[in-house]
């Protein structure tokens, strides 16, 4: 007999989380599981279209519009799919999910709830009286989960002793990389760099992710200006790449302009092929100042890149400084340039902590531990009636 499973998540974006979860969705055995995913369709936009490519095949995908929070009648349209679909789980992801689903599971008393939280809702960047919203809601649905999953340690500790949640109702699993995916290939780094006008002399030095707050980006632009006026002899051969879009687009495109720094930074924006941007730099640098567990590190442990990171939660679960990565503090942009020409001086000791890092990946991080690990949650857990 199939067990049911409806997927819910906010598809607005194709970030980590998203990935995660079409992970997950490909993953399970379908010979066990019947998967539905509650989500934006193909129709809805490039970033929604991604998520649905990538779990193609694996599961039958149920339009569902999460956009507007304050549409209440998608309450009862997950109560009409949970009884026509016989669904024994819902798993959600993202705050408005979560609501919803877990509201719904309420109102019917069915079926069991499981929610992964990458970010507690009170550390959501909207405005006070917003998150103020979201956190009253988020307590009150709680009640109604019967498992939560979180992707790192410091989520763990914040749920049991903040959310105050039964250490027995939490289980932590480690997001995961499809590791044979990001084997480097030479030839599709070459053509990325081509298409870019970037040539092979070119030291490529890279940022991915969306342009918010969060994740620091002002200060991977400022060590790039300290690099460029140090008057270190190879800084004409070094470049700096912005991957991704987001609010804060116009902010940085501005303080690189003011740097004058527009021959040496270039955005690409939102590029689908993060696989193969990965495989086209030398270095990765992550500047986040919050962070869940991010899946970019990983991505890049899995391609052996050396990474320059800051040392915060989530991502010293990942990264240890010296042994598989080099941790910077937050909002350093001193310390991350100069990790960017201590790995460009020595780049043996680069290549070094990039296998490292991969060696890391492949015993601690694959999709299929991920997958293996969710599954057990799923049998431990009573099915719905």
């Amino acid at each position: 007999m199939f067990t049911n499973i409806l997927y819910v998540i906010e598809n607005e974006f194709f970030g980590g989380g998203e990935r995660a979860f079409a992970q997950l969705i490909n993953g399970l055995d379908k010979g066990k599981y019947k998967v539905y995913v509650a989500c934006l369709p193909r129709s809805s936009g490039l970033t929604p279209e991604l998520f649905v490519e990538e779990i193609q095949g694996a599961a039958q995908i149920v339009p569902f519009d999460l956009r507007d929070q304050f549409n209440l009648w998608n309450i009862f349209r997950l109560i009409r799919i949970v009884k026509e679909k016989k669904i024994d789980f819902m798993h959600s992801q993202g705050a408005r999910a979560d609501f919803f689903v877990r509201i719904a599971a309420g109102l019917v008393k069915m079926p069991v709830v499981i929610s992964t939280i990458a970010t507690p809702v009170e550390e959501y960047n909207v405005n006070p009286v917003k998150k103020a919203v979201y956190v009253v809601l988020d307590r009150f649905g709680e009640r109604f989960v019967d498992k939560f999953i979180v992707v790192a340690e410091h989520l763990m500790r914040k749920l049991t002793q903040i959310h105050k949640i039964p250490p027995h109702k939490v289980a932590k699993i480690y997001n995961g990389v499809d590791i044979e995916k990001y084997n480097y290939d030479p030839q599709i780094a070459v053509s990325v760099r081509k298409e870019m006008d970037i040539g092979p002399q070119v030291l490529l030095v890279g940022a991915v992710g969306r342009l918010t707050w969060e994740k620091g980006l002002p200060y991977f632009i400022e060590a790039a200006k300290k690099i460029t006026d140090s008057g270190w002899q190879i800084t004409d051969k070094v470049k700096y790449l912005i991957v991704g879009e987001g609010e804060l687009e116009g902010n940085l495109r501005l303080k690189v302009k003011s740097l004058r720094l527009e021959e040496k930074v270039i955005f690409t924006g939102f590029r689908k092929d993060v696989r193969e941007i990965l495989g086209a730099i030398d270095i990765l640098v992550v500047p986040s100042l919050r962070e869940g567990f991010p899946m970019i590190t990983l991505e890049a442990m899995a391609m052996a890149k050396p990474i320059i990171a800051t040392n915060i939660d989530g991502i010293t679960e990942q990264i240890t400084d010296g042994i598989n990565g080099i941790l910077t503090p937050p909002k350093d942009s001193s310390a991350i340039a100069q990790a960017i020409i201590r790995l460009i001086n020595d780049r043996e000791s680069g290549r070094k902590l990039g296998l490292a890092a991969r060696k890391r990946v492949e015993q601690e991080f694959s999709v299929e531990k991920m997958v293996a690990e969710t599954e057990k949650v799923y049998l431990s857990l009573p099915r719905a009636g």
